[in-house]
């Protein structure tokens, strides 16, 4: 906690870069994500295909993207972009996977009577499948905006930013407080913004805290 306080702006610097490189491939993933995964859900062979592309591609050693990704891209090793497309392709691998699955997860019976009242494919898709898909879809948010946040520090072995810093710099000084408190900080804002996806997840499904209210109501009656 000393070399925290010590340090903290050093720290705090450290730490903007390190939140604009997870959360930037997050938000990119998701644009990319969601409107592949809800065309391939229909397709059998199609989301087999995707799903297991995705899974490859997700097996890929961080590492070794920060090496390839450079010469195909026509970047530096050490440009800030690197980063960013390799964290981009693991955020896209998992919720590519995470949007079929949770579209799965809306009952047949709300999917039936869409239909019935003449909702086209398109519109059932926007109003009805995804808002109802939310609270299993953001617990599979919930597992990448935490992978993000601790890859990113893999990016400081190639000499890109982030609170990864603290460790190359720690272990090259030999000073074990700059490593622990880079454990910290990364602890903290894995646990702050997985937080903050959980509470924007129950925020947009007013309609699940009706439904507990109304069950816990129903079991004290009883």
């Amino acid at each position: 906690m000393r070399y925290l306080i010590d340090n903290f702006a050093d720290i705090m610097g450290f730490t903007k870069t390190h939140l604009y490189l997870a959360l930037v491939p997050l938000v990119l993933g998701l644009v990319i994500a969601i409107p592949v995964g809800a065309l391939v859900r229909r397709v059998s062979w199609l989301r087999r295909v995707t799903v297991t592309t995705a899974s490859l591609a997700y097996t890929i050693p961080s590492l070794a993207l920060f090496v390839i990704i450079p010469p195909l891209a026509g970047i530096s090793t050490i440009d800030p972009l690197n980063v960013i497309i390799a964290l981009t392709l693991y955020s896209t691998a998992l919720l590519v996977i995470a949007v079929p699955a949770a579209l799965d997860s809306v009952s047949a019976e709300v999917l039936d009577a869409a239909d019935a009242v003449g909702f086209s494919s398109l519109r059932r898709t926007l109003t009805v499948d995804m808002p109802l898909a939310i609270p299993v879809f953001v617990s599979s948010l919930r597992v990448v905006v935490v992978t993000n946040i601790a890859m990113v520090s893999v990016g400081a072995l190639i000499g890109v930013g982030g609170v990864g810093k603290l460790f190359t710099q720690g272990y090259q000084r030999d000073y074990p407080d700059e490593i622990v408190a880079g454990i910290i900080v990364i602890l903290a804002l894995a646990l702050i913004f997985d937080r903050l996806v959980y509470l924007l997840g129950r925020w947009s499904t007013p309609w699940v805290r009706a439904d507990a209210r109304s069950a816990k109501a129903k079991g004290g009656a009883a």
